[in-house]
């Protein structure tokens, strides 16, 4: 075999493993070295109690045997996936996942064809057990809307019902995508509802959207992914909100990490620093590991806070295209406990800063929590995130005690908190060493604004007069005050401005088109290079850049 033809199979050999592969090893960001103990979304996973007896009487690699086979859903006939749970007035958990026959002749590449179904269990962490099935689908995830009725969003569509026992009819979703573009495209959707009763959507390419009562159309808002800026084959997006700010996770599901953001509005979101969860987390207080390769779909249970108490995951034993029909591999559904954050409120009326001599922080008290008795007070450090998160912020000069609560003096030097912060942390130990963390909110912020989004603007051109028209809508919870818009058009390399105006004060989700006027700069046909810049009060600038047509 000559050279050349040698090394043209050897090229061919790796383009096709590169083209099948499932996995990747991904470089850890340089920027996370530092981080301290309790910093990172995945030390909250802790870990997972006895649920009934371990059993080596079932499918899996040997990493995974001998298991708890009571954790979440499994059976020898089924290969379960992703969904989530929900506490019914029943009491019970209920929670709808998607499955495919296990015998399927793709094996686990059968999903395409998987049904959604709903199973049942006395206890969060289960075992839970088969009711019906409501149709086909996959991805769900279930939401109760401010009627009152419950969807199943899937992709493709979604259920709808007044019961969590049915019946669900199926309906299909409708999107306005408002002239952005989908970057990715709309499914593995994940929801939030604010506190209007309103809708936070986040789709798989990381695109914001929203809808006033939880049902379709779904608005969308950016028209750039809001995912972290590493190299990720990014899907499964999981949101949601506590009384104090958003929370997502998305996963890089080719590199098998997983990445933890917050935001204070749902649109502009703050990346934190540290792995938010990877394999080897499902570990059992016995210290038994089940060592499950792929931890996918994450989803999680929250109390009357929002706070996040459990996580359940969809998990594999194998490689997805290894998992074939009828062999010893499959996947199921399991929980896996979180540390859950402190209640703590910032006693400050007045701006902090770097010049804040000090901070007074209250530290609630809660069933099964005294913080009077339970903190160690010289591990605690509270400021801005990205400093408690590397051993920084700043330390208890004072304690004290408020009934049952516990109010804390932290001096001020190091906080760390600026302008790009909306929460101060807390991070820290309990006196038996556990972890324990908390956020706050900044209090002179204002956390319910309004949210004025754009469309592209039309452009009419009349003899040497330019007609600028441009629809702009509210998805915020408040009404919107009277706001400064400027419109920008892009020659030789600079941005010139065209027309400016104001957008009238706007209820929530309400609309309007403004109308400006300017002088001609290109002829009818030709491709404008347009930025739009909306300058809302005490937020970031909403912006839109894109080519616009001359009429």
């Amino acid at each position: 075999m000559n050279t050349k033809f040698l090394s043209i199979l050897v090229l061919l050999i790796i383009t096709v493993n590169n083209l099948v592969a499932q996995d990747v090893e991904r470089s850890r960001p340089k920027e996370w070295d530092g981080l301290v103990e309790g910093s990172r979304f995945i030390d909250r996973f802790l870990p997972i109690p006895k649920i009934g007896k371990k059993s080596s009487n079932t499918w899996g690699a040997k990493e995974v045997i001998p298991r708890y086979m009571d954790n979440g859903i499994e059976d020898k006939d089924w290969s379960y996936w992703g969904g989530n749970k929900i506490q019914g007035e029943d009491g019970k958990y209920h929670q709808f996942v998607c499955r495919w026959r296990e015998d399927s002749e793709k094996g686990h590449m059968e999903w395409p064809r998987s049904e959604v179904t709903h199973v049942v269990s006395d206890n969060l962490f289960g075992p839970f057990k088969y009711v019906e099935t409501i149709g086909k689908g996959h991805n769900p995830e279930i939401y109760k809307i401010k009627d009152g009725r419950f969807v199943i969003s899937v992709n493709g569509g979604y259920y709808l019902s007044e019961s969590l026992n049915g019946p669900w009819g199926f309906l299909k979703f409708e999107y306005d995508q408002r002239e952005k573009p989908i970057l990715d495209h709309f499914t593995n959707n994940t929801f939030a509802q604010r506190e209007d009763g309103s809708y936070l959507m986040v789709s798989r390419g990381g695109e914001v959207l929203f809808s006033e009562t939880g049902l379709p159309p779904f608005y969308m808002v950016t028209d750039k992914s809001n995912y972290p800026p590493y190299e990720g084959r990014y899907e499964d997006p999981v949101i949601w909100r506590t009384n104090i700010q958003y929370h997502m996770i998305v996963n890089d599901w080719m590199g098998r990490i997983a990445y933890y953001q917050r935001s204070k509005d749902g649109i502009h979101w703050k990346l934190d620093a540290g792995e938010a969860y990877l394999p080897g987390i499902a570990k059992y207080e016995d210290k038994t590991l089940e060592d499950w390769y792929k931890f996918e779909r994450m989803k999680v249970f929250q109390d009357i806070h929002g706070r996040a108490i459990q996580a359940n995951f969809a998990v594999a034993d194998t490689i997805k295209r290894q998992d074939k029909g009828s062999d010893n591999h499959s996947s199921k559904n399991i929980g896996i406990p979180l540390t859950v954050g402190k209640l703590i409120t910032i006693l400050n009326t007045t701006k902090i800063d770097a010049n804040t001599k000090t901070i007074r922080l209250k530290i609630q008290a809660e069933e099964g929590f005294n913080p009077q008795k339970d903190l160690n007070i010289k591990s605690l450090r509270f400021g801005a995130s990205e400093v408690v998160n590397f051993g920084g912020g700043s330390k208890v000069i004072e304690k004290e005690k408020v009934d049952n609560d516990l109010v804390l003096t932290f001096e001020g030097l190091g906080n760390g908190i600026t302008e790009e912060n909306f929460a101060g942390k807390l991070l820290g130990k309990t006196r038996k060493g556990k972890m324990l963390f908390g956020y706050a909110r900044l209090p002179w912020l204002d956390y319910n604004q309004q949210a004025l989004s754009s469309k592209y603007p039309v452009l009419e051109l009349n003899g040497n007069h330019l007609k600028v028209s441009l629809e702009i809508e509210n998805f915020g919870q408040v009404t919107s005050i009277e706001t400064p818009v400027k419109i920008y058009f892009k020659k030789d390399g600079k941005w010139i401005e065209l027309a400016t105006g104001n957008a009238p004060a706007l209820k929530p989700f309400e609309k309007t088109i403004i109308e400006m006027s300017s002088k001609k700069f290109a002829e009818i046909g030709e491709l404008a290079t347009i930025r739009v810049i909306i300058n809302q009060k005490e937020q970031k600038p909403s912006t839109l850049e894109g080519n616009v047509i001359i009429r």
